[in-house]
């Protein structure tokens, strides 16, 4: 007798079932993947019945992933990331010419998403009209292996053989403070007085942040009075006038209320890399993308 064919799964009924983990509802899957609610519905059941087992419990406060969903969803996610790759670099085909086209997806740390690079994507955007930005802003370091993004900056050297790295310099780090609260409460002269001030740091430890901390031991996270793991949080906190933190110089020489405190016994530098995918050195729109965010970057260091 012969088995019976079972089709191997569309990719529709995995984009639905990664958005059901991702979201919590069918529902929410609808609305985040512009599908109604019953057709997500079918296309996890089928899912379900193509692997033989269920993937979500059903209640009333959503849909909770089995140990078995949760065991298919980095599966699901490089499907996804490798179905957006596809697009990306299909849409650099279309049209006549030589001319710069399709989309670009960039990832990059919320402070250089947000305060460095809207004008160096703008004058890209100027010169190359067609290109089209995608903008992930993390400071997750996104898998390039695996094509989640086409370019990252990145404060650290990639150590993989098949990803193209330049080496943009080093962005230094300070202590600062709005003068303000410098005016309120005086000017820390050595990193011992920075426990009678407020101190804006981290939340979270992560393996940037225990690299950093051997080059500042005297700053611990017992000390901060403000924690938070987003970046950009504590740039505008320091602008609020909330305490002392941590920016980067380039940032701090553009706003004339931030005042650099303890420069002599604080300065971390943050090595900057530029970081693509070598199957991507030949494709046109990364490339420009890549020199324009090259040169961008020194600029915005020198």
């Amino acid at each position: 007798m012969d088995k019976k064919t079972v089709a191997d799964p569309g990719w529709e009924l995995y984009r639905s079932f990664l958005a059901v983990l991702q979201e919590g509802s069918l529902s929410a899957a609808a609305r985040s993947l512009g599908l109604t609610q019953p057709t997500i519905g079918r296309h996890v059941d089928a899912l379900e019945q193509a692997v033989g087992f269920a993937l979500f419990t059903r209640s009333q406060h959503g849909f909770m992933p089995t140990e078995a969903a949760l065991s298919l969803q980095p599966y699901a996610e490089s499907l996804a990331a490798t179905t957006a790759a596809l697009m990306r670099a299909a849409s650099e085909h279309g049209g006549a010419g030589e001319q710069v086209r399709g989309t670009v997806r960039i990832t990059a740390s919320e402070v250089i998403g947000v305060e460095v690079l809207p004008p160096i994507l703008l004058a890209l955007k100027r010169s190359h009209p067609e290109l089209v930005i995608e903008l992930a802003l993390s400071s997750r370091i996104e898998d390039l292996l695996r094509r989640e993004a086409d370019i990252a900056v990145r404060m650290v050297q990639p150590t993989q053989e098949v990803l193209v790295a330049r080496r943009i310099g080093a962005i230094e780090l300070g202590l600062h403070a709005h003068k303000d609260y410098l005016a309120l409460h005086g000017t820390p002269k050595d990193l011992a007085q920075l426990d009678r001030h407020a101190v804006i740091g981290f939340d979270k430890e992560t393996a940037f942040i225990r690299s950093a901390a051997k080059h500042m031991p005297a700053l611990r996270r017992s000390q901060f009075a403000l924690r938070t793991s987003s970046d950009i949080a504590q740039l505008a906190m320091i602008r609020a006038g909330y305490g002392i933190g941590f920016c980067q110089t380039p940032l701090a020489r553009r706003d004339a209320n931030l005042v650099r405190v303890l420069a002599r016994q604080f300065s971390f530098k943050l090595d900057t890399w530029v970081v693509m995918h070598e199957d991507l050195r030949n494709s046109a729109r990364v490339r420009v993308a890549f020199d324009a965010l090259a040169s961008g970057l020194q600029e915005y260091i020198r």
